[in-house]
């Protein structure tokens, strides 16, 4: 039995209780056949010092979304996920409002899954490219 979208995004907000992604305040909102979108406000909270949303912020939202990405749609019950490498170019600064991270997948292996996380903001601006790579860790039997 397949989940509905909205069942898919149920499980992945429960997930972030008690988490960095509740902390920074990270919703997953979109679920597609090969992608998955969460946004985070941006609040002084996560920004630097001088007033700009947090280059690491950033890339923690684009992890916290490939890494549910992943976990999503492999067989969760049978796998652990984790990102073993994360590469990001901020190319734009925002102040407030909300930022997307949508990732998409570029391979889906047997054990490493390559997404490619675009964030934006409110109007479509890029903010950063994203590369991560997954790892699905066999659970013990």
């Amino acid at each position: 039995m397949s989940l509905s979208e909205t069942e898919i995004l149920q499980q992945c907000n429960d997930m972030c209780k008690n988490t960095l992604m509740e902390t920074l305040q990270i919703t997953f909102c979109e679920v597609g056949k090969d992608y998955l979108v969460a946004k985070m406000p941006v609040t002084p909270k996560v920004h630097q010092p001088d007033g700009v949303l947090h280059g690491g912020a950033m890339v923690a939202l684009a992890e916290s979304v490939g890494s549910a990405a992943s976990y999503m749609f492999l067989d969760a019950e049978d796998f652990y996920i984790r990102g073993i490498e994360i590469s990001a170019n901020h190319v734009k600064s925002i102040r407030e409002g909300y930022v997307f991270a949508r990732a998409q997948v570029v391979h889906q292996g047997r054990t490493t899954q390559l997404w490619d996380i675009k964030i934006r903001d409110e109007e479509e601006n890029l903010i950063s490219i994203v590369k991560l790579t997954t790892i699905a860790l066999a659970k013990a039997k």
